[in-house]
C-alpha cells in the first residue's frame, strides 16, 4: 500500500493500493507539516478504525476489546458494560469481575444470559467478534 498526497505519484506506480489525497499545496511553501501530515493521519486513522471493526475489536460504536490495567480502565469497561448491555452499575461491575475483567466476555454474559465458561466458548467460536458470538448463541 501506498499513501501520497501527490496525484499520480510514483510510489503508486509500484503499490498494489495506491491512495492519492490531493490537499493542494502548502500555507507555508516547503512545509509538509500542516495538509500532507494531516490528511496521512486522518487516511492512517481510518484505516486502523476499519482494521479494529474489521478484527472485532468494536461493538456497536464503542471498543469492547480494553485491557482493564488501572482502575480509570476498570470504570471504562464498565460504562462500556452499561452502555451496551443496559445493565446497572453493580450488575456490570460483577459481571466484569466474574469475567477476569474482560469487556468482551462479560457483554455475551449479560447478553445471552450464560457464565464465563459458556461466553468464552461463544467467542471462540466467533473468533473473538461478540456481535457474532451472540448471533451464535441465538441461532
Amino acid at each position: 500500500m501506498a499513501l501520497s498526497c501527490n496525484k499520480n505519484a510514483s510510489i503508486t506506480k509500484e503499490a498494489d493500493i495506491g491512495i492519492e489525497v490531493v490537499v493542494g499545496p502548502e500555507v507555508l511553501t516547503g512545509s509538509t507539516r500542516m495538509k500532507a501530515a494531516t490528511a496521512h493521519k486522518m487516511v492512517l486513522n481510518m484505516i486502523s478504525t476499519a482494521t479494529m471493526i474489521r478484527l472485532g475489536k468494536v461493538y456497536e460504536n464503542l471498543m469492547v476489546d480494553v485491557n482493564v490495567s488501572n482502575q480509570k480502565l476498570k470504570d471504562r469497561a464498565i460504562s462500556i458494560i452499561e452502555t451496551v448491555t443496559n445493565a446497572d452499575y453493580d450488575q456490570a461491575l460483577n459481571t466484569l469481575e466474574k469475567a477476569d475483567n474482560q469487556v468482551k466476555p462479560a457483554i455475551v454474559m449479560i447478553k445471552t444470559a450464560t457464565d464465563y465458561e459458556k461466553a468464552m466458548e461463544l467467542l471462540e467460536n466467533a473468533d473473538g467478534d461478540v456481535r457474532k458470538a451472540i448471533s451464535i448463541y441465538e441461532d
